[in-house]
């Protein structure tokens, strides 16, 4: 379970909605300076905060400190599913319109159609589970004293 600490910000019917602070491991990444997302964090582009919706049996208030979790494989299907399955979509289409000999415009067309339906079977897949209690962050617990500082 992967676990994130959070701040209660709303409080709804079965489920909160959490502000959590968006950190980056960048600062103990040996390649700091030659990485783009290092810069962006040294600009504090990725300082700010975002909200998140999840389920908690816990009677909760706003500006408590709570724990988050979310499951490994949600996790690791939720990236196949964003990455892989447009990656997919995208040179499927090209490659057999390339293995048909057909010319290097329609060889792109198939492609970017590939991809606008994979986009589009992923934009419905993601919609249609949007609230299945499954596939959402859960509050694991409460903070007392709040989050631990920096390892």
């Amino acid at each position: 379970m992967i676990q994130e600490w959070g701040r209660v910000v709303a409080v709804e019917s079965g489920a909160v909605q959490v502000e959590t602070l968006r950190r980056s491991t960048c600062s103990g990444c040996s390649i700091n300076s030659g990485c783009g997302q290092g810069f962006l964090g040294r600009l504090g582009v990725d300082q700010g905060r975002g909200q998140v919706r999840a389920l908690s049996a816990l009677h909760l208030a706003p500006g408590d400190e709570v724990v988050l979790g979310l499951d490994e494989d949600l996790l690791l299907k939720s990236a196949l599913l964003f990455y892989l399955v447009p990656l997919i979509g995208l040179f499927a289409p090209a490659l057999l319109a390339a293995r048909f000999s057909l010319g290097e415009p329609l060889i792109i067309a198939a492609g970017l159609v590939g991809f606008l339906l994979s986009w589009l079977l992923v934009r419905r897949f993601t919609r249609r589970h949007t609230d299945d209690p499954a596939m959402q962050p859960v509050v694991l617990r409460t903070l007392v004293g709040g989050p631990p500082g920096p390892v």
